[in-house]
C-alpha cells in the first residue's frame, strides 16, 4: 500500500502507475497533457504484453517502463502477486488502467481499493464487456461514449466517476464509432486525473466524492469541437 497521504499536498503532483497492453494512445494523452501542465507524475508504465507501442512511448518520454508477460506465469494469482510487488515499488496514489486487457482478480482489486481506475468505451451501466460500439449501434442508441470508473471485482461494475458522450451518426460503423470515441477518451481520462490531483474529486473507501459528498451521478464532460 502507498505510504503517501491520501490527501495530496497542494504542490504535489498525483503519482500514478499506468497499466496497458497495447499501443498506449491513452498514455500518450497523459504525456501530452502533462507537458501542458497536468499535475501528474507518471512513475512507471507496465505492460502485460512484450514489445508493445505503449512501452516505446514511455521510453521515448523517459518514463520507466516494464513488461511483465502474463503468459510466463502458471496462473493469474501468481502473475498478479508479482504485478503488485512491481507496482508497490513506486507507491502510487492511483493505479490507472489504460487499455490493460486483463481481467483482474479480487486480491489485486482489493489491494488497490479506492486507488484503481479504468476507462470503458460505453456509457455504463450499459454494455459491460466487449464489442460495445457494435452493441450500441445494434440497439439503435442515439448516443454513445466512455466512462471512467473505480475498479471493483465486478467486471466494469465499479462506481462511475465521469462520462463523455457523443452522438451515434447514421453512417457510423463499429470502427468509425470506435475512433470517434477514442478521441473523446483522450479528453476525459486526463481530466479525471486533474480533478483527483487538484482534490476536486476524492476516492474514499471505493466511493468517489465531490466536495466531500458522494457522487449521485457521473460527472459529464462537455468538450468543445468535434461531435
Amino acid at each position: 500500500m502507498t505510504n503517501r497521504s491520501p490527501i495530496l499536498a497542494a504542490n504535489m503532483p498525483l503519482k500514478i502507475v499506468v497499466l496497458l497492453s497495447g499501443e498506449g494512445t491513452l498514455l500518450q494523452s497523459f504525456i501530452n497533457r502533462q507537458k501542458e501542465g497536468l499535475p501528474i507524475e507518471i512513475a512507471a508504465v507496465i505492460s502485460n504484453r512484450p514489445n508493445v507501442g505503449g512501452l516505446a512511448r514511455a521510453e521515448k518520454a523517459e518514463i520507466t517502463a516494464h513488461e511483465i508477460d502474463h503468459k510466463l506465469f502458471p496462473d493469474r494469482a501468481t502473475f498478479e502477486a508479482d504485478l503488485i510487488k512491481l507496482i508497490d515499488q513506486y507507491s502510487p496514489d492511483v493505479v490507472v488502467l489504460a487499455g490493460f486487457m486483463r481481467i483482474l482478480g479480487e486480491l489485486f482489486v482489493d489491494h488497490y481499493q479506492g486507488r484503481l481506475i479504468n476507462i470503458h468505451p460505453a456509457l455504463l451501466p450499459k454494455y459491460k464487456g466487449l464489442d460495445t460500439h457494435q452493441r450500441a449501434i445494434d440497439a439503435g442508441d442515439s448516443e454513445h461514449g466512455s466512462s471512467v470508473h473505480l475498479v471493483t471485482s465486478e467486471l466494469d461494475g465499479g462506481p462511475v466517476i465521469a462520462q463523455i458522450k457523443l452522438p451515434i451518426l447514421p453512417e457510423d460503423t463499429a470502427d468509425t464509432l470506435s475512433e470517434r470515441t477514442k478521441k473523446r477518451e483522450h479528453l476525459l481520462y486526463p481530466e479525471v486525473l486533474r480533478w483527483i490531483a487538484e482534490k476536486k474529486l476524492t476516492l474514499s473507501q471505493g466511493i468517489p466524492l465531490c466536495n466531500g459528498e458522494p457522487l449521485n451521478s457521473p460527472v459529464v464532460l462537455e468538450p468543445d469541437g468535434e461531435k
